[in-house]
């Protein structure tokens, strides 16, 4: 925790129903400890002058595999330490890292290289745990996920991984295939996210999976069954069940390319702000020029294409990845779905907070919460970025 007393002044102060114009705020070891419409006196406070900038509650990114030329999977803890660095710059200030389908032993050495990661994460977003996007995944729907690693869940793989650690926070997976409904029974009890992903399941089937912890859809649209015809038969698919599911969560990647502006107003449209997170998805090409490069592990991952604001496989048949920083999708939201200011930061700070059970530390700027604060200026560019009451990021003037 950082120690000292800061005073924010002159800044549009955004909690999570109304802009306070001119607000204060004060800092104290990491923690914020006033929120105010008036001058607040703080005795030997360093002030801070927010320059008439917005102040917002730091973006939270709940589903992110990497950035800044580095990706979770390249086996090392200088990686970690460069993602949460390169999107903090982006007013990211929690994350989930996300894993992506591997052979088990690079899944559990990437455990470890975790643990040691978050112990020195220092310089940029902090940790919210671990985030497994698969191997129990559909093969149908496998999107850029390595096909010959996706397998149906294993009670005793899955027992033994977690077993391993103690940072799995949120595994995605199919709810359809065989065995993973116990799993997502399983996991549920042990307090951890189940999300449904990379699935090719009908409305029924994902029913089932929400009804046994699936309560989370992963990157919403994408790698996901919408209505099907089968035997003449229309059926609903996932996509649809996220929509008639009140109490289902959706997460998207409102990069403005993998859902176009349609997408992204009609998920808010009929979810809201309350139940839509906004989440990067991001690969080593976010924060780095277009371009070749790799999705997962430097040396056995996927050689991909950045052009267009996205990657591509390399013969451009399908995306295969975002490069999405988060300030990007609130700017589109606002911009390009046509949602309020107010919204869109929600749907990048309190609802991802809540969806990880961490609303009580970060997500809104309120009294007793971590000092997790973004400036930003009326086109979202980040102005300043703060940690847990550290400054990571001033932009130069």
């Amino acid at each position: 925790m950082n120690t000292g007393t800061f005073k924010i002044v002159n800044g549009n102060i955004i909690t999570p129903d109304k802009i306070i114009e001119g607000g204060n705020m004060i800092v104290s070891n990491g923690i914020i400890t006033a929120v105010s419409e008036k001058n607040i006196e703080a005795k030997d406070a360093v002030e801070i002058d927010a320059g008439g900038n917005y102040v917002s509650p730091g973006f939270i990114d709940i589903h992110v595999h990497g950035g800044g030329g580095h990706d979770f999977m390249d086996g090392h803890a200088k990686a970690f330490l460069e993602i949460a660095a390169t999107h903090a710059r982006y007013g990211t200030t929690s994350m989930l890292p996300t894993t992506l389908t591997s052979s088990k032993e690079e899944l559990f050495h990437t455990l470890d290289v975790y643990e040691t990661a978050d112990k020195n994460n220092t310089n940029g977003a902090w940790f919210l745990g671990l985030h497994l996007e698969g191997p129990y995944l559909n093969v149908k729907q496998c999107g850029a996920q390595d096909p010959k690693y996706i397998r149906n869940p294993d009670p005793a793989e899955y027992k033994e991984v977690l077993s391993a650690t103690k940072f799995i926070k949120r595994w995605s997976a199919a709810p359809e295939l065989p065995g993973a409904i116990e799993f997502g029974q399983y996991l549920t009890k042990k307090g951890i996210l189940v999300a449904m992903a990379h699935t090719d399941a009908i409305y029924e089937e994902a029913l089932l999976g929400f009804e046994n912890g699936y309560t989370l859809a992963t990157h919403f649209y994408s790698a996901m069954s919408g209505v099907v015809r089968r035997n003449a038969h229309r059926y609903a698919g996932v996509v649809e069940a996220g929509y008639l599911i009140d109490e289902m969560d959706v997460e998207i990647i409102a990069d403005g390319v993998h859902l176009p502006a349609p997408l992204l107003k009609l998920v808010y449209k009929i979810k809201g702000a309350d139940r839509t997170a906004l989440i990067t998805d991001a690969m080593r090409g976010a924060g780095m020029p277009e371009g070749d490069s790799v999705l997962g592990n430097i040396d056995t991952g996927l050689k991909v294409i950045i052009e267009d604001g996205v990657a591509k496989l390399p013969d451009r048949s399908s995306f295969a990845g975002s490069i999405a920083t988060t300030d990007r999708l609130v700017r589109n939201m606002v911009n390009m779905a046509e949602v309020s200011l107010l919204d869109a930061v929600k749907m990048m700070t309190l609802t991802p907070a809540r969806i990880m059970k961490a609303a009580h530390l970060t997500g809104s700027l309120a009294e007793g919460k971590l000092a997790d604060i973004v400036f930003f200026d009326d086109n979202i560019n980040i102005q300043m970025t703060m940690v847990k009451g550290k400054i990571v990021y001033k932009k130069e003037l």
